[in-house]
């Protein structure tokens, strides 16, 4: 699903470009830009975003820029509307907003500069790329309610059924943490011999997780059996906690995202599962439908719904797949056919 080795992704975390470290010639007439904006390059998953919009823009040879708002929802909007400036327009822009609201206007200002542009994963309710075609070409998601519910019950099942979580939370406020939360819930209604011993929000951040897990082993000692986690990277500073206690192993972490440190923690036994949506994929695949967009290979208006706003395909790693997931897509340079453009859509999204 990359074209690079996914164990060299994390390598350029840090070398994502602000907007004032733009290139200063000019860009080429008439050639587009891509235009990657995330949340943070410290966040594994974004990094692994960030190279596979970058493996895109190499095999179409087109310009690539990658913006960073370091979850500063103002930076952010302020950024894209710079660079949609700075190219008049001309450009396809891959967005994960900040927060579910930054959405609107992104999007309005994709329009009126005449740029093409996918979001993922956070966008109002009432936001339709209908709405705005053909420059709001799609909105990509991953179902949270399922993944969230299916990692705590493999969670679930692993502590025997019954005993003791914690569970830590992403920003509130996004789509994503939203969806997954309800999902555990679901979960925990289906299993009532499980007990919540407490939920905490760590903003999607490893170290926010590890301080309060390391609260809540202070709180709950041996009551916490197992610790449910919004995304791996909070699980992996869960999973911190845990070493640092000596608990490693012997309380299962899950966690959302497929990062190859979940990944490992998964073959070492620290993890019982992860639920990869592929950032590889979606960084490069936002920029295919953006950019197929704008050359006219496909007019959105007269696309499906389930081509406009859809649920995109995840993979779950368990200890029963993990082996054979960790050499097709770590070790080796699985490849992303950037022409199937529609190739990993589950369906349209709930309304």
């Amino acid at each position: 699903m990359g074209e690079i080795r996914r164990r060299t992704l994390l390598l350029g975390a840090a070398a994502g470009l602000g907007i004032a470290a733009l290139p200063k010639r000019l860009y080429a007439q008439g050639a587009p830009t891509l235009v990657t904006s995330i949340r943070s390059l410290s966040n594994p998953y974004h990094a692994v975003w960030k190279s596979g919009a970058e493996a895109f823009a190499t095999s179409v040879g087109l310009e690539h820029v990658t913006l960073v708002s370091e979850g500063n929802s103002e930076k952010g909007i302020a950024d894209i509307k710079a660079m949609l400036a700075k190219t008049g327009g001309n450009m396809v822009l891959n967005s994960d907003p900040n927060d579910t609201p930054d959405a609107r206007p992104i999007v309005e200002a994709c329009k009126a500069a005449g740029a093409y542009v996918v979001t993922q994963w956070n966008k109002p309710a009432d936001l339709h790329p209908v709405d705005f075609s053909p420059n709001y070409v799609s909105h990509i998601e991953f179902d949270g309610i399922a993944s969230g519910k299916q990692i705590a019950e493999i969670l679930f099942k692993t502590i025997g059924g019954s005993g003791g979580i914690i569970a830590l939370g992403g920003m509130i406020s996004t789509t994503a943490a939203i969806e997954r939360k309800k999902g555990l819930d679901e979960a925990l209604a289906a299993h009532p011999d499980i007990k919540l011993l407490d939920f905490q929000v760590a903003n999607w951040k490893s170290t926010e997780a590890f301080d309060l897990t390391s609260n809540l082993l202070t709180r709950f000692g041996d009551e916490i059996k197992g610790i449910w986690a919004a995304n791996d990277d909070m699980g992996v500073g869960a999973l911190e906690a845990l070493r640092g206690e000596g608990l490693a192993g012997k309380v299962p972490v899950v966690g959302i995202d497929g990062i190859k440190t979940a990944v490992d923690a998964v073959r070492s036994g620290e993890f019982a599962c992860t639920i990869t949506s592929d950032p590889f994929w979606q960084g490069g695949m936002g920029l295919a439908i953006g950019l197929a967009a704008l050359q006219k290979k496909f007019d959105p208006a007269s696309e499906p719904p389930e081509h406009r706003e859809f649920y995109g395909k995840v993979v779950t790693i368990a200890k029963d797949n993990v082996e054979e997931y960790y050499k097709t897509n770590v070790e080796a340079q699985p490849s992303v056919d950037w022409n199937d453009l529609w190739g990993r859509v589950v369906g349209p999204i709930r309304v």
